[in-house]
């Protein structure tokens, strides 16, 4: 029986060497074998196919005109940083935030828009997302032909391959084509993926999984989120879609179904108090949970209750998460985690008491409060390995 298309094989070791200098250049070849278990004929033949493309850059460590030193210099590898420039978003409800990177994901230049885009029409959120895609490339000192790739960070149930927004609550729309919609105004490759999935990969390119290849993500967002990371991939759904962690069933109540978002969603935490004054405006700007974290420092008992909740609600999840993956870290970002203490004590205790004795200490959950520009980094670095992968593989699985 054939076990796997020779293709894609060859595909898939590319994106790994590829991937391995970027994460670990400057680097030599033999380091690179070791890191990915390929023979050193393999790397070889596939290093030299990335120079000749331009996508990777070699380095002498040593001097040549030195007689004093033995041998010859090593010759090192590491990514080209103007291969390619890639512009990614994070689209919230009340702010849109851009990032201008190359291939190596450093950043060129960031804007950050303060404004309000939920529920308006289409036609008036792609206005300003186009308008702060421009803008930032502007700032970067480029022209959008100069562009390879823009991909848009957005909340909701997002099927990656086709670009369609099932729903979110940024829109009023739902099944919205809005990867289609982006290209045709920006005349450049428009990606959409979920806010998630983006500051995952944000996570494993620049922050705190840099060193792993399996993690777990969960963002406690305006929705509830989850990036899965397996062997340096993101895990997706049928037709690429993202995973609406919010959704998730936790049993049932006298109501019926009782659902995460019931419970750890930002409208059940906030409740009825966000209609009122001075809550309704911070709600409204973006800034409800940090209202409410100065209103639980100031012992109010309902929002305390809420959060606490809230907290039993996320450990419970994680637990049933970390029983089905066994991830060796857990990474909890979002707005969420501004609840502070009665939360995260809350949300630590449900786990303990809920994960099985087997996987005790298996999971290392870290609380991490990103900021909105580490976001948008992360939709760029969707960007990038969609570029990593296009020059060799059609029929590759996408990130």
């Amino acid at each position: 029986m054939k076990t796997a298309d020779p293709e894609l094989m060859r595909a898939i070791n590319r994106l790994s060497v590829l991937d391995t200098i970027r994460r670990h250049g400057p680097i030599s070849r033999i380091e690179i074998s070791e890191r990915t278990e390929l023979s050193t004929t393999t790397v070889s033949a596939i290093t030299a196919s990335l120079l000749d493309d331009g996508l990777i850059l070699t380095r002498h460590e040593g001097d040549i005109r030195n007689e004093a030193v033995r041998g010859r210099p090593r010759v090192m590898l590491e990514v080209d940083p103007d291969a390619a420039r890639v512009v990614g978003a994070k689209i919230a409800a009340s702010r849109m935030v851009f990032v201008v990177t190359n291939f190596r994901g450093d950043v060129l230049s960031s804007l950050t828009l303060p404004i309000r885009i939920d529920r308006q029409p289409i036609a008036v959120i792609a206005d300003l997302v186009e308008d702060g895609v421009r803008r930032c490339v502007v700032d970067a000192g480029l022209s959008l032909e100069e562009v390879d790739s823009v991909c848009l960070g957005i909340p909701g149930v997002i099927e990656h391959r086709t670009g369609h927004i099932r729903s979110s609550p940024i829109f009023r729309e739902v099944n919205i084509d809005f990867a289609a919609e982006m290209s045709t105004r920006l005349s450049t490759p428009t990606i959409i993926e979920s806010d998630a999935h983006a500051i995952t990969l944000a996570h494993h390119w620049f922050g705190k999984a840099r060193e792993l290849e399996d993690m777990v993500l969960i963002s406690l967002e305006q929705t509830l989120g989850l990036g899965v990371l397996h062997r340096n991939r993101l895990f997706r759904g049928a037709g690429g879609l993202s995973h609406n962690l919010g959704d998730l069933v936790l049993g049932m109540g006298s109501q019926g179904m009782v659902r995460l978002s019931s419970q750890a969603g930002e409208s059940a935490i906030l409740g009825e108090q966000q209609m009122d004054g001075r809550f309704a405006e911070a709600v409204r700007l973006g800034r409800g949970m940090s209202h409410v974290q100065a209103l639980i420092q100031a012992d109010d008992d309902r929002l305390i209750g809420a959060a606490v909740r809230a907290g039993q609600a996320v450990g419970l999840t994680i637990a049933n998460i970390v029983t089905l993956f066994a991830p060796p870290r857990v990474i909890l970002v979002g707005s969420s985690l501004a609840l502070g203490e009665p939360f995260l004590n809350s949300l630590r205790d449900a786990y303990a008491l809920a994960i099985p004795p087997s996987l005790k200490g298996v999971s290392e959950l870290v609380f991490d409060d990103s900021t909105d520009d580490f976001w948008a980094q992360g939709a760029a670095a969707v960007a990038l390995y969609e570029l990593y992968e296009s020059p060799w593989s059609t029929t590759g699985p996408a990130v």
